[in-house]
Parts: C-alpha cells; sequence; structure tokens
C-alpha cells in the first residue's frame, strides 16, 4: 500500500437484489480529508452504494478498496472497527434506549476508552447532552437524525457514510445539519453524502457524482456540478 492510497476506491461494481442489476460498473474515489456527494433519484442505487461499501450488501463483482486493501468480503462489524460507519437512511435509532445508550451502541467495536468521543459528540449536539437520559424514540426528527450521526461517530471512524442526513427535516434544522457535517469534516473526517438535497450537498463537497439507474452519468468537482445544465434542471429544481 503506497500513501497516495485513496480513503475509498469502488471499482467496476455490480451489486444486485436477486435478479436486479441495482449498480452497474460503479466506479468512484474519496481521498482522505474529502467531502464528496453521490446525487440521484430514488432508486438511483445511492444507498446501495453505501450499503456495498458497508458489507451489509455483497457486490457480485468488482472491488472496494478501504486505504488500497479490499473490504468487499469482510464482514460489516470488521468494516466499522476497520475505521468506516453509516449514519443509516431512516436514522434507525434504538427507540427504547437512551441517548447515551444510544451512542455506546455506537462504540460497540472499541475497547479504548471513548470518553473523550462522548463529549465530542454533545459538543457537535448540544441538544444530544440535553436529552442524554431521554428514550430516543421520543425524540424529535432532528434531534433522531443528530443521534444516528454521533452514534456512527463513537466508532470513531475515518470515512463517515451519511445517507439522506436532511430527510424528513425542516429548512434550518437542514441547515443545522449541513453545518455540523462541515465541522466533522474540519476535524478531520472524511465524508460519502447522499443526499436528495443536492443544492445543499454541492454546497458542503468538494466533488460530486451523479447516479441514475446504478450508474454514474457525471463526475465532476462540485461547483462545476452546480453549474450544470443537466443537474440544475434535474435536482435544483431549475427549469
Amino acid at each position: 500500500m503506497t500513501g497516495t492510497a485513496h480513503a475509498l476506491e469502488l471499482i467496476d461494481i455490480h451489486t444486485y437484489y436477486g435478479n436486479i442489476h441495482a449498480l452497474k460498473g460503479i466506479s468512484l474515489t474519496v481521498d482522505p480529508g474529502e467531502v464528496v456527494t453521490l446525487i440521484g433519484s430514488n432508486g438511483a442505487g445511492k444507498s446501495t452504494t453505501l450499503r456495498t461499501i458497508s458489507g451489509i450488501t455483497r457486490p457480485r463483482e468488482g472491488k472496494v478498496l478501504f486505504n488500497g486493501a479490499e473490504i468487499q468480503a469482510v464482514k460489516p462489524h470488521a468494516i466499522v472497527a476497520g475505521g468506516i460507519a453509516q449514519s443509516p437512511e431512516g436514522r434507525h435509532v434504538f427507540a427504547q434506549m437512551t441517548v447515551y445508550e444510544n451512542l455506546l451502541m455506537g462504540a460497540f467495536s472499541r475497547t479504548d476508552s471513548f470518553d473523550a468521543d462522548i463529549d465530542r459528540v454533545y459538543e457537535l449536539f448540544p441538544r444530544l447532552k440535553e436529552r442524554r437520559t431521554q428514550k430516543a424514540g421520543t425524540l424529535s426528527g432532528g434531534e433522531q437524525q443528530m443521534l444516528a450521526i454521533g452514534r456512527a461517530l463513537m466508532a470513531k471512524p475515518s470515512v463517515l457514510l451519511l445517507d439522506e442526513p436532511s430527510m424528513g427535516l425542516s429548512p434550518i434544522l437542514t441547515e443545522q445539519i449541513f453545518k455540523i457535517i462541515t465541522d466533522i469534516n474540519a476535524q478531520g473526517t472524511t465524508v460519502l453524502l447522499v443526499e436528495q438535497n443536492a443544492q445543499m450537498a454541492l454546497n458542503v463537497a468538494s466533488r460530486g457524482y451523479v447516479l441514475q439507474t446504478g450508474q454514474i452519468i457525471l463526475a465532476d468537482t462540485a461547483a462545476n456540478l452546480a453549474a450544470n445544465v443537466q443537474v440544475r434542471q434535474a435536482y435544483l429544481g431549475e427549469i
């Protein structure tokens, strides 16, 4: 492995759900310290891409490389322990557990002390500190989203996968979440972001990929994608 390895690299990934060919030869890279976004409509394959990286869904063909090492056959819990954590679409918090207990679940793979990481999550999300003894199922949608991201951070990942962090949130909460994503990245965590709100995603990312029916149809800097007529019409709500 050289010092120039990408943080993440997908090479010609083909993923299926039964007979459905969900990802059709996807290749992409994410370099250390970047925020890279995947944009596309529902069913384009964005979440499947993250699930394939996380080991939840196995690719039938192709390679997933993390810091230059192949991980497409590695079990999901070992991928988390190795340094990739995901905040899933729909949040999936443990409703009957407290905020604090949910955060502890995020650190399940760790054997070192994580007190400093709890403090870091509370610093990023002061609301979670206020609600730390409250059951997660009683939190608002925005608070649950904060908890899902905080729980993923408790694994101390070098790469954070975020799947639709703004889904169902008000514009004000969406801005808060994206500000926090920028802060997380500034603290040294590489981010791969799947997001329906293409405008917000392109604002925080350095590069992006556009997915359509399981294939990458565009790859460019975030600024160029935001200025692209095809992208503006399809994903930024312009006519």
